[in-house]
């Protein structure tokens, strides 16, 4: 386990100020031993800074695509081909800006769920997520059982 800095600790602090507390009314499935202050100090420190990462990253990307748009005809002639290129690198560029603003929102609902005292509950069973499965993915909202059952329907 990686220490946190003065300064991510500080912010952990700020961000969560009853995050000692509420670490022990985080659930864990059967056989897992139960969540440390230190364990999720280290995901919800990941999670703010791969926020700010992310704001960072969108806010390059939205300056790109926009000028993308803006200057989408220039240059283009009256070749098919580029019309076509260019449509795809708009599109391209359009799905990445989704993505990412996507993935900025799920890591939002994931600082607020430790803030609220939520996280490592299945938004749909109520039922513990898993130490295992935030650990790999800390956005996680739903147990292994409901993201399969969901993704059957």
């Amino acid at each position: 386990m990686a220490k946190l800095s003065t300064t991510t600790r500080a912010a952990l602090r700020e961000n969560f100020p009853h995050l000692a507390r509420d670490v022990k009314s985080f659930p864990v499935r059967e056989g897992e031993e139960p969540w440390t202050l230190h364990e999720v100090e280290e995901l919800a420190a990941f999670l703010l800074e791969d926020s700010e990462r992310l704001e960072r990253e969108l806010a390059v990307a939205d300056q790109e695509l926009s000028d993308l748009l803006r200057n989408s005809g220039d240059g283009a002639g009256d070749d098919q081909a580029d019309y076509g290129s260019s449509a795809l690198e708009r599109e391209q560029e359009l799905t990445l800006v989704n993505n990412m603003r996507d993935l900025l929102a799920q890591t939002a609902h994931a600082v607020d769920r430790i803030r609220k005292g939520t996280y490592a509950t299945c938004e749909i069973t109520g039922l513990p997520i898993g130490k295992a499965r935030l650990q790999a993915f800390p956005r996680a909202t739903l147990s292994v059982e409901a993201k399969a059952r969901e993704e059957r329907r």
